[in-house]
């Protein structure tokens, strides 16, 4: 399992889309905390393009690399190593790639330029975005056999998690808001990964203004501490749970 993640790793490293990803994240940093002396402000900013570009950026190159990859998948096959073995290695080699990727565009320069517990959740939550998205495109790489159905898959799925779940939550909330649906949200709410990862930063930073209504009702009904462990445990759910289905879909996939 070693050889391949350190094959994988190792090859992808040397990719010009992670660098080129990576070099794009450490300008924007840049640039955006050099836009002020506000920490929360900058930190917001930051928080804005990792839920924006990471999840799409994770999980269409992750799906492309999954399909551009079959045919060492069928040479890894054909030797004596698990099924599951093998899948989970290619995953690990991925999201490790671009997890370092995240690290040297977003980590170092936030941590240089605003090393506080925000920061650090920040960097955690992008990184768990990483996982997450990278375990869904494994998860539509096993469930898809054409590559542009995968594709297809990939990009409605990163803009239903981005864009579109958040409509759906304020159309929700405005047809139903003569009931009492505050409890109900908190489980729709754990239903997306990025609002997930938006709502972990936002309890650190505890700016009520900008919290907006998921993190306010995080904060009223868990508060910043059992609240962030919640979206924590969420959030490892939504990595383990699609390559759990995805192992078990391939165990008995015919490549």
């Amino acid at each position: 399992m070693r050889t391949i993640i350190k094959y994988v790793l190792f090859d992808l490293l040397r990719n010009k889309t992670i660098i080129v990803y990576a070099l794009i994240l450490a300008a924007i940093t840049i640039s955006v905390s050099g836009m002020g002396d506000n920490a929360s402000k900058g930190l917001l900013s930051l928080l804005n393009i990792t839920l924006l570009f990471v999840p799409i950026i994770s999980i269409l190159f992750s799906t492309i690399y999954f399909f551009n990859s079959v045919e060492f998948t069928e040479l890894l096959l054909a030797q004596p190593i698990r099924r599951k073995t093998m899948l989970l290695a290619q995953y690990a080699g991925i999201a490790i790639a671009l997890s370092i990727a995240y690290l040297a565009g977003v980590g170092i320069p936030v941590c240089i330029l605003y090393y506080t517990a925000a920061t650090i959740t920040l960097l955690v939550s992008g990184l768990f975005l990483t996982l997450i998205f990278s375990a869904l495109a494994l998860l539509i790489f096993v469930l898809f056999k054409d590559k542009t159905k995968g594709i297809g898959a990939a990009i409605i799925t990163a803009l239903f998690f981005t864009l579109l779940f958040d409509g759906l939550l304020l159309s929700f909330i405005y047809s139903f808001s003569d009931y009492p649906v505050d409890k109900p949200l908190l489980g729709l709410i754990s239903l997306n990964p990025v609002d997930l990862a938006r709502v972990l930063v936002l309890l650190q930073l505890d700016v009520a203004v900008m919290m907006g209504y998921s993190g306010a009702l995080f904060k009223k009904f868990m508060g910043s501490a059992t609240g962030s462990i919640y979206t924590v445990i969420c959030m490892l759910c939504w990595t383990v749970i699609p390559l759990i289905i995805a192992a078990r879909v391939f165990k008995k996939k015919d490549i």
